[in-house]
């Protein structure tokens, strides 16, 4: 062999670009993190496990995901980054090596509407282009199919420029799908009047009883003194005009107070203010006053769709674009495989795979006019996820917050074979979660702990999943935890009977809810558990619901506030001291003025991150100095703040400091799991599993007989199951009747009876398949539910 063909015996040197394999974290102080530092590996899979309140969180998205989030938005112009939301640099002394991330939370979908499950994907899109090529009639192009764009027509000179030609037209249209009695809604409302206003009151008297309307408020102002009514006169005496002016009048340009308004008659204030907007995310006491005031119909015009007559009129084969929308998603992707022209094989062969895409990750049985506000957070991290699958990003970090939530123990393969996908496809993806299941396909796993608050905020374990079992961890010593079915369950105290339940997808359901005892309702995804419980059982009288919904609240509102653990102890700091209660309040009297009880003032800094400093003032304690010369017990009120809910319960239980009021709410945080927590720590800082225990704390005072609960364990480590299901059995033992809607096998296990729905989900589910003790579906397996609890309590 000559010497100019010979192989070079030594390897390749490395290339310098491939050496970036790591995201280094170091010294993370965000939120309860103690100067964390840790290496990730990139184009892995890494699950964030630990006990709630660890700081997973803090770490995977105040940190990582935040400043990943912040570099991007400076690379754009100083003009765009004017309307974007200015993010603060997190606590952190070095990040290293963060590629682009893509957050998948759980947050709600867009409340609008006419946001749908279709208009969230590309779906609705594409199906409009294809409706457009190949419908009949031909009635436009694919606005004419979209019930988000009106039609419209001008009449008068209009100058259309296309190049250098310049044409004058007389006239011009443009087709839109929009049902125009509805407005694309699918709904229309009827408004009571009498729900509006009192008639034999003046305004001046405070005749209008619309919340955010009381005498002297702005909203109040631009009737009383607009001069087109007479504010001193009761609205019942009002002539033909007045009544016109007050509750039609069109919208005006007009000086109300020596301020340039606009004036419009009541109904269509309300309308675009209130009315337009979804009652689920209104605040309780204005849903209260529209579930009051308006009665929504299903819209005879469109009958729902949402759709002008046009575009229900144009039709492929007999399927019409309302059709189309309103079918299972399965049965839609069925349907576009028999639509065969080949002039749109591109577009039909990406609907295809946005469609497969739903299959797959088990959301078949929604439909593309389902509303987004309507999902659960399951649900929308899900849909959220339809858009990423068939991205042609790679090198990107996709961050995950728990996305096996709401998903039945069958759904949680098809969740883990995704997220290896994205994995394979070269993405770095980051995992918080808590179930075994996803744990156990983790190519990195990082414990963080050891407890929750104070006693988190610190890496317990990295490494295998191997290793996590063999570390002595909390996780690790949990990670193969069974609980074993009752050997004897409770005898009911009685039935709750349901009889033909139609909701959603329920297929005229009978069924017998025992009381007094621990009842779980199971199945899949999509079966109908929450239509069955939700829409059947209704929240009122006797009946206390802790559902998924988030906690509204600002960074001033805190554990302490929220359950209104605060009022008895201002009274009991206000007797002791022989002052009045509203000093001790940070958002009243008390306030230190110069950061408005906030403890920390926020400077906007234009073009760049807005920056948070603790307010020198109050160094952070949010009262005024004053304030803190009043001692209750020895300690002053922004001390007992400071408290965890443990050491509050121990102060307020005995001694001089001794409120028997503030410690029964004390002590139902801490039966919740909550004892770790500060009494003024902000909400916003709450993990989704412990605002959903505060919510639980706090309806635990209601005088209910029937507790309604929806996935209590979501968000929880594997050791404060057992906490929860403590608590369960403390409240069916006080004589309250506990329903459950859960897939956790170990509330399952644990429970006394068992509803499973099911077959399947969608038009595939809705029936009751199994009734019975845990033990008799473990017996006879007959379905998924059974099979899955059968391996669990096995394993």
């Amino acid at each position: 062999m000559s010497i100019a063909t010979r192989p070079d015996p030594r390897p390749p040197v490395p290339h310098l670009a491939d050496s970036h394999d790591l995201i280094r974290v170091h010294g993370a102080r965000e939120n309860n993190l103690k100067d964390v530092s840790i290496e990730i590996p990139k184009r892995r899979l890494t699950v964030f496990t630990g006990v709630s309140g660890s700081g997973k969180s803090s770490l995977v998205f105040n940190t990582i995901a935040a400043e990943s989030q912040r570099l991007i938005n400076e690379t754009y112009s100083a003009f765009v980054q004017g309307f974007m939301p200015t993010l603060a640099r997190p606590e952190v002394d070095v990040l290293d090596g963060l590629t682009t991330v893509i957050t998948v939370d759980q947050q709600r979908m867009g409340a609008d509407p006419r946001s749908t499950v279709g208009t969230a994907t590309d779906a609705n899109a594409m199906l409009r282009i294809l409706f457009s090529r190949l419908g009949q009639p031909h009635i436009g192009p694919p606005s004419a199919y979209a019930f988000n764009v009106p039609s419209v027509r001008a009449s008068g000179a209009i100058t259309v420029e296309r190049g250098a030609k310049k044409t004058v037209k007389a006239t011009f249209n443009r087709t839109g799908g929009m049902c125009p009695r509805c407005e694309g809604r699918g709904a229309v409302s009827d408004i009571d009047l009498t729900q509006l206003y009192d008639d034999s009151k003046s305004l001046n008297e405070g005749a209008l009883t619309i919340p955010g309307y009381t005498a002297g408020g702005w909203n109040h102002r631009l009737y009383s003194e607009s001069g087109l009514v007479d504010p001193d006169k009761p609205i019942s005496k009002y002539t033909k005009k007045e009544r016109h002016d007050f509750l039609y009048h069109e919208a005006t340009r007009m000086k109300i107070a020596g301020i340039n308004m606009t004036y419009e008659g009541l109904i269509p204030r309300i309308q675009k203010s209130i009315l337009s907007k979804d009652t689920e995310a209104m605040q309780p006491h204005i849903r209260a006053f529209v579930e009051r005031a308006v009665t929504f119909a299903t819209c005879p015009e469109c009958e729902g769709t949402r759709l002008g007559e046009g575009a229900r009129s144009s039709k492929i084969g007999q399927v019409s674009i309302a059709d189309a929308c309103a079918m299972e998603i399965r049965d839609l992707a069925e349907w576009i495989r028999t639509v065969e022209e080949p002039s749109v094989a591109p577009l039909l062969a990406a609907l295809r795979q946005t469609l497969d895409s739903f299959v797959e990750i088990g959301l078949g049985y929604l439909s593309l006019d389902r509303p987004s506000g309507t999902l659960s957070g399951g649900e929308a991290q899900r849909v959220k996820m339809i858009r990423h699958l068939g991205s042609s990003l790679t090198d990107v970090t996709y961050v995950f917050d728990e996305p096996t939530s709401g998903l039945h123990p069958h759904d949680i393969q098809r969740m883990n074979s995704l997220l290896l996908r994205l994995r394979d496809k070269g993405n770095t993806v980051l995992v918080v979660e808590h179930k075994p299941e996803v744990i156990a396909i983790a190519d990195h796993v990082v414990d963080l702990g050891p407890g929750a608050g104070t006693a988190g905020g610190t890496v317990c374990f990295e490494g295998t999943v191997e290793g996590l079992r063999s570390g002595g961890t909390i996780t690790g010593r949990h990670l193969d935890d069974r609980a074993a079915l009752k050997e004897t369950v409770r005898t009911p105290t009685g039935t709750l009977r349901i009889r033909g339940a139609t909701a959603h997808n329920l297929r005229d359901v009978d069924v017998d809810i025992p009381l007094g005892v621990l009842c779980v309702v199971t199945g899949v995804a999509g079966s109908g558990k929450s239509s069955l419980v939700h829409g059947s059982i209704p929240a009122g009288e006797g009946v206390v619901s802790v559902d998924q919904s988030a906690i509204r609240g600002s960074r001033r509102s805190n554990p302490a506030t929220y359950t209104g653990l605060l009022d008895p102890i201002r009274k009991a700091f206000a007797k002791a001291n022989g002052v009045k209660p509203a000093l001790f309040s940070a958002n009243s009297e008390g306030a230190c003025p110069a950061c408005n009880g906030a403890g920390v003032i926020y400077t906007d800094l234009a073009m760049m991150a807005g920056v948070a400093t603790t307010c020198e003032d109050c160094e952070g304690k949010r009262f005024d100095a004053s304030v803190l010369d009043h001692l209750l017990g020895g300690r002053d009120i922004s001390e007992v703040l400071a408290m965890s809910v443990a050491e509050a319960e121990e102060f307020f239980g005995a001694g001089e400091a001794r409120t028997p009021a503030a410690h029964r709410v004390l002590t139902r945080l801490a039966d919740v799991g909550l004892g770790y927590l500060r009494l003024g720590q902000p909400l916003t800082t709450l993990s989704g599993g412990e605002r959903q225990r505060l919510k639980l704390a706090t309806h635990m005072a209601e005088k209910g007989g029937v507790y309604v609960l929806d996935e209590p364990t979501s968000g929880l480590h594997l050791a404060d199951v057992e906490q929860l299901l403590g608590l369960l059995d403390r409240l069916v033992d006080s004589g309250k009747s506990v329903i459950v809607v859960e897939h956790h096998q170990a509330v399952m296990a644990h429970a006394d009876w068992i509803i499973d729905l099911g077959p399947g989900a969608g038009h595939d589910g809705g029936r009751v398949v199994f009734e019975g003790t845990p033990a008799d579906l473990v017996a006879t397996r007959a379905t998924l539910t059974g099979e899955h609890l059968a391996a669990y309590v096995a394993g």
